[in-house]
């Protein structure tokens, strides 16, 4: 609990929301929530002990796009009827002279993120593991399902390939890197080269989310997906890669490599990846023949991002104090060989 939260103008925001919006009667109660991106949030509690949830991005000078505060409110707004849980929406503020920067305010969900292993034994109960891997899946399968014309979401992202775009974004990020991380792998190249002339044909725009995982949804008390959160880098795109990327948080028997012990699915109780794809495939009557192109794509992004980040410590750009820079360099060559994985599943 704060009298003085981060970022915000407490006397100008109580009193923009006391004018726009009616659920709520200031003054406020500030307590600080932490995760989502490093948006400065806050669980917020009125006078009669009705509860929200506040956020804006950090201060300071952000990058381009990052910290898209009217990108999540546009998509919690218009997924709000569907059935795709999200919270509700409550207000938005475009006038940075409130306190600086837009904000908005949204529903409280009773519901945990999980990032790690530990706060999946704490929340879940293994006999309820596959309920929430399966409303997971089912959550995601919903919302690839929604026609982003019927709900004003058209101009979400641009129409060309999604993927496409990706792997010019991303080799960019890793040739870029190279001098600065002292590190070059010959599978980068290779890969990005296979996945270029192998790329599929976009089917259809759908709304993706970009970083689907247990980290970026609210578990409720019933093991199932209350809310899905965090929607920042959420555009129009190939629905098999958002569903690949959110599979490879989940175990599977075939793996030559096993998921990391301190992930949040890397407890008992789970089902595999391969029985939730076809879960997927069966609610969103998806051909997934395919899948492993958009499995080895994303292990290869994954590559990439770590190796740009790597990058940056090594040139003293961020502190690597109490950073292991030797595993973080690992993941990199990791991420690269279950990219190699999944190519040579395709190429049998």
């Amino acid at each position: 609990m704060t009298d003085s939260p981060e970022g915000y103008d407490v006397e100008k925001v109580e009193e923009w929301i006391r004018t726009n919006i009616s659920e709520l009667s200031p003054p406020l109660t500030w307590i600080r929530l932490e995760g989502g991106h490093s948006n400065l949030t806050y669980r917020i509690e009125d006078s009669y002990g009705k509860a929200a949830v506040i956020t804006r991005p950090p201060q300071g000078e952000l990058l381009p796009k990052a910290h898209d505060m009217s990108r999540e409110w546009s998509l919690i707004s218009a997924l709000g009827p569907t059935p795709v849980p999200v919270p509700i929406a409550m207000g938005f503020c475009e006038s940075p002279e409130i306190t600086g920067a837009w904000f908005y305010v949204m529903g409280l969900v009773d519901g945990r993120p999980l990032y790690n292993n530990e706060e999946t034994l704490d929340w879940v109960p293994e006999s309820k593991r596959k309920t929430l891997a399966y409303s997971f899946v089912d959550v995601l399968a919903d919302l690839h399902a929604v026609d982003p014309g019927k709900v004003g979401l058209s101009d979400l992202g641009k129409a060309d390939s999604y993927v496409g775009r990706q792997l010019k974004t991303w080799y960019r990020s890793w040739t870029s890197s190279i001098e600065s991380a002292h590190y070059d792998d010959p599978r980068a190249h290779e890969l990005q080269e296979f996945f270029i002339k192998n790329l599929p044909e976009q089917k259809g725009l759908r709304i993706v989310h970009g970083d689907y995982g247990l980290h970026n949804c609210l578990t409720g008390p019933d093991s199932k997906i209350a809310a899905v959160v965090d929607w920042e880098i959420s555009t129009l795109g190939d629905p098999l890669a958002d569903l690949a990327y959110a599979l490879n948080f989940f175990p599977d028997p075939s793996d030559a490599i096993p998921i990391s012990p301190e992930a949040a699915t890397a407890v008992p109780g789970f089902p595999a990846r391969s029985e939730l794809a076809k879960r997927y495939g069966k609610r969103a009557k998806a051909d997934l023949s395919n899948l492993d192109y958009y499995t080895g794509f994303n292990r290869w992004k994954s590559a990439c991002i770590v190796h740009g980040v790597y990058a940056r410590y090594m040139a003293g750009q961020k502190s690597s104090e109490g950073v292991d820079l030797e595993h973080m360099r690992e993941r990199i060559g990791i991420a690269l060989s279950l990219s190699e994985q999944a190519v040579n599943r395709l190429t049998q």
